[in-house]
């Protein structure tokens, strides 16, 4: 089971949920499947039916044994509440509070919702204002994706909120830079749409999978762009490179170093969606708590997030070299 290199999925807390998450029961129609013995037959003479468990329904249990602790035989059942007992529909996940599809969905979307709605305050505040709330949002996103990637269990409340403060973030960032190439910031929602929705078609249609071997190379792949950021943060810090882009801004054959390194961090966003894909699709058909949802949602809003940042820095080195 790979769950790629997003720190939330790869944490133990939605691992562990997978791992003991109880098995989904099945048994054939007419047979009871948390017993053994088939319905209507009674348990080999001279035994008790297991623990916990009556004898089958209409029967006593053997002679001289008595049922199991705390059970009474049952009044029997009409022809007709045995007709709708075999055709009533056996419970599903929802009914067994089991995480699905749509629980992530729907709590992804909310996470998205919340972005774009700090994006939007940001994007409507006085230009003072508007970098209080970006540095705001940079620093509370941060602390709270810290403290959403370690707790033992996922509270709906903070996620939230983290997605509010991306959004605050996500709004400033962007209010600089189509400051000086308008336009920027719907292009780069439009290309994180357009690479997520390419994505999650080639992961559902079998063409790309995480494998073991993707997630090495992802892996080392994003320690070695981490080690290139910071080595060019440091030199902008220091002022060893004037360029605004820092190391980014130099070209090569002609390419703004920042621009291939962006399309290479664009790869590496779309290769962790593949993994994220694959951590929900693992959560569900093992069965998670439909609490994990909101983990699942705040993975995937970390990764578009990442997504977006990406393409929208790229697209702004482009049109600085215009």
């Amino acid at each position: 089971m790979s769950f790629g290199g997003n720190p939330v999925f790869r944490g133990k807390n939605y691992k562990s949920a997978i791992a003991t998450a109880p098995p989904v029961p099945t048994g054939h129609y007419g047979q009871n499947p948390y017993s053994q013995q088939p319905y209507g037959q009674q348990a080999p003479y001279g035994q008790q039916a297991p623990y916990g468990q009556q004898a089958p329904y209409g029967q006593q249990a053997p002679y001289g044994q008595q049922a199991p602790y705390g059970q009474y035989p049952q009044q029997p059942m009409s022809p007709e509440q045995l007709d709708e007992l075999y055709r009533s529909p056996s419970a599903g996940p929802v009914e067994t509070g089991r995480m699905t599809y749509d629980d992530v969905i729907v709590r992804t979307l909310a996470c998205l919702g919340l972005v774009v709605v700090g994006a939007a305050v940001t994007l409507a505040m006085p230009a003072s204002a508007a970098m209080g709330l970006m540095v705001l949002g940079a620093i509370g996103g941060f602390v709270l994706a810290l403290v959403n990637s370690f707790k033992r269990e996922p509270v709906a409340g903070l996620i939230l909120a983290y997605a509010a403060l991306e959004g605050l973030f996500l709004g400033g960032i962007t209010r600089i830079i189509d400051a000086f190439a308008p336009g920027v910031g719907f292009q780069a929602v439009l290309g994180t749409l357009v690479v997520t929705g390419v994505t999650l078609a080639l992961y559902k249609s079998g063409k790309v999978r995480a494998t073991p071997g993707l997630m090495k190379f992802f892996l080392i792949a994003v320690v070695g762009y981490l080690g290139f950021s910071l080595l060019n943060l440091g030199l902008m810090l220091f002022g060893v490179v004037q360029n605004p882009w820092g190391l980014r801004g130099m070209t090569v054959a002609g390419i703004p170093l920042g621009v291939l390194v962006g399309l290479v961090a664009i790869v590496l966003a779309a290769i962790s969606l593949i993994f994220d894909f694959n951590s929900v699709e693992q959560g569900v058909r093992a069965g998670a708590p439909r609490r994990y949802a909101w983990t699942a949602a705040f993975g995937l809003t970390v990764t578009l997030v990442w997504l977006y940042t990406e393409i929208l820095r790229l697209l702004a080195i482009f049109n600085s070299n215009d």
